[in-house]
């Protein structure tokens, strides 16, 4: 079982900040179910600068919501009920990952770009309780999670995304898309990937690196290749539209795009190394438990 829960704030161009979100479960032995929460008026608490360079739980988990007709985000804990849904989850912060920026620590902090993301739980337990109708289930020793952050002046023309848990820590997380300014939006995808293995993640310079990967976005399939020094990856992630949920996210300016969103995707990563010929490093199989999704316009 799967679970995905969306918090997102927004200042409309000419209007007011308002925070809104989603959760969307997805059962192992049936349909996903998502429902919707907000939209609820809020005001900023502290300035976007103390949480948005955090480098673990602490500051990097980001700034609680006022909670607004149930639905609570208090870093840790996640909280709230809709529709056919409820959840309690909270991680745990004595065993969060080291953060992982998928694009550069200056690049968030300085907002140089028309978008960028951070992960400052890259991977952490859970505990607390899932509800989908009348049945509650309760979340279990082994169960993993992750929190990412992204701020923006909107959505990407076009972008996919992927969170892998490859065990032991180790995680894979890529952000791949085309801006929708008028001088990029006809560029290839720009993919950034961050591999983290035994504590150490690589490329070392995300955007450096960005270059050197292609991506062929698409549905059901979507694929990551490039090789960076003696490195070579290639990722191929596949999204079941039955295990999938499609939903509409609005831009600032109202303009209006769809995104297909699973937390039971199939990822296959592939790592080679090369010395006096290309060698297989490590190989990874995830069946149903990649967090995974494809954005698109409208």
């Amino acid at each position: 079982m799967g679970c995905w829960v969306h918090h997102e704030i927004v200042a409309t161009t000419g209007g007011d900040a308002h925070h809104h979100g989603w959760t969307a479960v997805f059962p192992p032995d049936a349909v996903p179910v998502l429902e919707r929460f907000g939209p609820f008026p809020c005001a900023p608490t502290e300035p976007p600068g103390s949480w948005r360079h955090g480098a673990g739980a602490g500051a990097g988990a980001g700034p609680p919501l006022e909670p607004s007709d149930g639905i609570v985000f208090e870093p840790p804990a996640l909280r709230g009920e809709r529709g056919r849904l409820a959840w309690d989850l909270r991680w745990d912060e004595e065993a969060v990952s080291a953060a992982l920026f998928t694009f550069p620590q200056w690049a968030w902090r300085r907002e140089v770009l028309p978008a960028a993301q951070v992960v400052p739980v890259a991977s952490a337990p859970f505990t607390g309780w899932l509800a989908v109708g009348a049945q509650r289930h309760s979340l279990g020793p082994a169960t993993r999670g992750t929190l990412g952050h992204i701020y923006g002046h909107g959505n990407a023309e076009r972008w996919g995304w992927v969170h892998a848990e490859l065990g032991g820590g180790d995680v894979l997380e890529i952000v791949t898309a085309v801006s929708r300014r008028p001088a990029m939006r006809h560029l290839p995808p720009l993919a950034f990937v961050q591999l983290r293995v035994g504590g150490r993640d690589w490329p070392r310079d995300a955007l450096v690196a960005a270059p050197l990967f292609r991506a062929d976005l698409g549905l059901p399939t979507w694929t990551v290749a490039g090789t960076v020094g003696r490195w070579r990856l290639r990722v191929e992630t596949t999204i079941h539209a039955e295990r999938a949920v499609r939903v509409g996210y609005r831009d600032p300016d109202g303009a209006g795009a769809t995104c297909t969103n699973s937390e039971a995707a199939d990822a296959e990563i592939v790592l080679e190394h090369r010395r006096s010929r290309w060698e297989l490093a490590a190989r990874w199989r995830i069946d149903g438990s990649a967090h995974a999704e494809v954005g698109t316009r409208p």
